[in-house]
C-alpha cells in the first residue's frame, strides 16, 4: 500500500546495511532510528527471532524512511519534521504489518494471536502512553507550583494513575509504583503522548470508522485541554465544546460513519450480551459489503474520505 518506491528503499536499506541488527558488547538496549541529513538514516536493533522484534523492525524503518524522504525533499533547516508527527510513520507500519498478516494467514490460531497482539499494541501504545502523559503532566505542574518532586509523591501518583487506568480488573501491587523511574522517556519531556497520536492516526486509516456514543475521539481530556488553553481545568466543558470530540460532533463532520448505541449499564450481563451480539452482526455485514468492492474503488473512497477531513468553506 505504500508503493514501489517505498519497497525499493526497504530493499536498499537491507542491502546497504543501514541496520545494525544484533546485540553486541557495549551496545545500547532497545531499538531506535537515527537520522543524519547528509547520508541515509541508521537503525540500531537488538534483534531476537520473535514476533515482537519483527514489528520493531517495521516500526523503526517507518522512522527511517520518514526521515529519508524528509531529508531528500527539504533543505537542512526544514528537514527535521515536527515531533508531533514523529510516531505516525512508525506506528502506521506496525498496523499495516498486522493487517497484512491477518489478511494472508490461513491459520486460525495465528489470527487469534495477531488480534491479541494488536490489542496489546493498542494498550501499550495508546492507553499506557496516555497514562504516562498524565503522570508527566503531574510532575511538571508540581514543579511549577514550587513544590518539590520526591520519590514518594511521584510513586504515590504513579500508583494512583495505574489504579485509575486499569480499575478493579487489575491488581496494582506495591512494586508498580516505582515503574516510573525506569521509563527513559520521562527524562525527555513531553514525548510520550506522540505514541498515542501516532497509533490513533494509524488505526484511523480505515474504510469505515465507528464510534461508541459515549466515547470521545482524542488523546487529551477536556480537563487537560482546558489546563493548556486557559490554565484552568474547571473550564473543561468549554474546552470540550471547542474540541468537538464527541461522537455526534465527529459524525456531523463525517470523521466517523456510524455511532454505536451502548447499553445503559455494562454490568448488566444480558444487556451487554445483546449489545455485543448486535454489534457482531453489524460488523460482519459491513465487512461482507467491503469485500465486494475492488481495491481501486476502496483506495479512491479512502483517499476522498481523508482528504475531506478538516476541509472547510470560507464565507
Amino acid at each position: 500500500p505504500l508503493g514501489k518506491d517505498y519497497q525499493d528503499l526497504l530493499v536498499k536499506a537491507k542491502d546497504e546495511r543501514w541496520l545494525d541488527v544484533y546485540e553486541s558488547d557495549g551496545k545500547r538496549s532497545g531499538a531506535y532510528s537515527v537520522a543524519v541529513f547528509d547520508t541515509h538514516p541508521y537503525v540500531l536493533l537488538n534483534y531476537q527471532k520473535t514476533t515482537h522484534d519483527i514489528f520493531t523492525i517495521a516500526h523503526e524503518m517507518g522512522h527511517s524512511i520518514h526521515s529519508y524522504f524528509s531529508n531528500k525533499t527539504q533543505p537542512y533547516a526544514k528537514a527535521d519534521y515536527r515531533i508531533f508527527v514523529a510516531e505516525v510513520a512508525s506506528t502506521v507500519n506496525e498496523v499495516l504489518l498486522v493487517r497484512h498478516l491477518l489478511a494472508t494467514s490461513k491459520d486460525k490460531k495465528l489470527k487469534k494471536y495477531l488480534l491479541s497482539y494488536l490489542l496489546e499494541m493498542i494498550r501499550t501504545t495508546l492507553f499506557r502512553q496516555t497514562q504516562f502523559a498524565e503522570f508527566e503532566q503531574f510532575a511538571h505542574e508540581t514543579v511549577e507550583k514550587g513544590e518539590p518532586l520526591t520519590k514518594d509523591n511521584l510513586s504515590a501518583k504513579y500508583l494512583e494513575l495505574n489504579k485509575k487506568y486499569y480499575g478493579p480488573a487489575v491488581i496494582s501491587d506495591g512494586d508498580i509504583q516505582y515503574e516510573w523511574a525506569r521509563i527513559p522517556h520521562f527524562y525527555r519531556a513531553f514525548y510520550v503522548y506522540k505514541y498515542s497520536t501516532g497509533i490513533i492516526s494509524a488505526l484511523a486509516i480505515a474504510d469505515r470508522v465507528w464510534m461508541l456514543e459515549n466515547a470521545y475521539y482524542s488523546v487529551i481530556t477536556p480537563e487537560s485541554c482546558a489546563s493548556i488553553l486557559f490554565k484552568d481545568p474547571k473550564r473543561a466543558p468549554e474546552a470540550a465544546e471547542r474540541l468537538r470530540l464527541t461522537a455526534q460532533d465527529l459524525y456531523e463532520m463525517e470523521v466517523v460513519e456510524k455511532i454505536i448505541s451502548e447499553p445503559y449499564d455494562f454490568a448488566d450481563e444480558r444487556a451487554t450480551y445483546i449489545y455485543m451480539r448486535e454489534l457482531k452482526k453489524s460488523l460482519v455485514k459491513e465487512i461482507k459489503a467491503l469485500r465486494k468492492c475492488n481495491v481501486d474503488e476502496l483506495i479512491a473512497r479512502r483517499y476522498e474520505k481523508y482528504r475531506k477531513i478538516g476541509r472547510y468553506e470560507h464565507q
